[in-house]
């Protein structure tokens, strides 16, 4: 139970200092455990922070595929999460089987798979990325070699409009970034003419058409921190304009609707997996030390491997 005379801040402060535990969070997280957090960041930031730490306990606050990242690139390390339900569409709509069947009939093949995927669908691939190398690495791969990109088939098809790659892509897609309505990007465009367009590349192409600048999470923060302080439309899980605000101030951040059965809905740009997360979940997951990421050990060293290559490469 919550000791009602502390501040629930203060503590998971005292709990993660006496427990050696380091507490990880995404830029999609609520703003209250982004503030707490000991390192934020994207999928890349996340994933070398996490292979590199000497904390006896990892507390992931994202989703449960970037937990099994942690542990996977840390195994001898205890890796815990607020809440085991939050998952991840990307990630849902890519299965195993399926996916092994797409991948076999394609025998002389380079399997790419995005970082929002499972253990097993990381076992399945030659090298994983994420949306901040995405280019670089595909650009690595010889050309007569074909390359299977999964799961989303937007990030997809940017990156062979970038890398010149005539790629397989698996059909899957971001239920946030899937869901942004043009009609309001264009609307919020026009009342607002001196706005600078912003978007993760897992949005959908006519709106990347219609972006000043496109990249993962971290890009698009230094993106905002390099320019003077104006006005931003921001195509993304909400949650990164926390950060944003913190790196530019003075500046004005709106996000675009989403149109969910016709209607316009703002609180549809959070995700609803990475807000399963909160701060009480936190406290009973560092006084119980229970909400584990396991894995088959045989798994664990099969998905390490292409993560490794993602690492190497990056």
């Amino acid at each position: 139970m919550v000791n009602s005379n502390f501040s629930l801040e203060s503590q998971i402060i005292n709990l993660k200092k006496s427990k050696n535990a380091l507490i990880l969070a995404h830029y999609y997280q609520t703003e209250d455990i982004q503030d707490i957090a000991d390192f934020i960041g994207d999928s890349l930031d996340l994933a070398k922070k996490a292979a590199a730490t000497n904390a006896d306990i990892i507390l992931f606050c994202g989703v449960k595929f970037m937990a099994e990242v942690a542990k996977i690139l840390n195994p001898s390390k205890k890796v815990l999460v607020p809440d085991l339900q939050a998952g991840c569409s990307l990630e849902e709509s890519c299965q195993p089987q399926e996916f092994a069947k797409f991948c076999q009939s394609n025998a002389d093949n380079i399997v790419i798979s995005y970082i929002n995927c499972s253990a097993e669908i990381k076992a399945l691939s030659d090298i994983i990325v994420t949306s901040s190398n995405a280019e670089k690495i595909i650009k690595s791969v010889p050309l007569d070699k074909e390359v299977i990109f999964a799961p989303d088939r937007n990030l997809g098809n940017y990156l062979i409009k970038q890398t010149g790659r005539n790629m397989k892509l698996w059909n899957g897609s971001c239920i946030v970034h899937e869901q942004f309505s043009l009609k309001s990007l264009i609307k919020l465009k026009e009342r607002y003419p001196e706005a600078l367009v912003i978007a993760h590349p897992e949005c959908p192409e006519n709106l990347l058409d219609l972006a000043d600048f496109i990249g993962s999470t971290s890009k698009l923060l230094n993106f905002v921190k390099e320019q003077t302080p104006k006005d931003f439309i921001v195509l993304t899980e909400s949650g990164i304009i926390h950060q944003m605000k913190k790196v530019s101030s003075d500046s004005n951040f709106y996000v675009v609707p989403a149109i969910k059965e016709d209607i316009s809905c703002v609180h549809c740009s959070s995700c609803p997996h990475m807000k399963l997360n909160n701060m009480e979940k936190i406290y009973n997951v560092l006084v119980n030390e229970h909400q584990e990421i396991t894995m088959p050990e045989q798994l664990l060293i099969k998905a390490e491997q292409p993560l490794k290559q993602m690492l190497q490469l990056s």
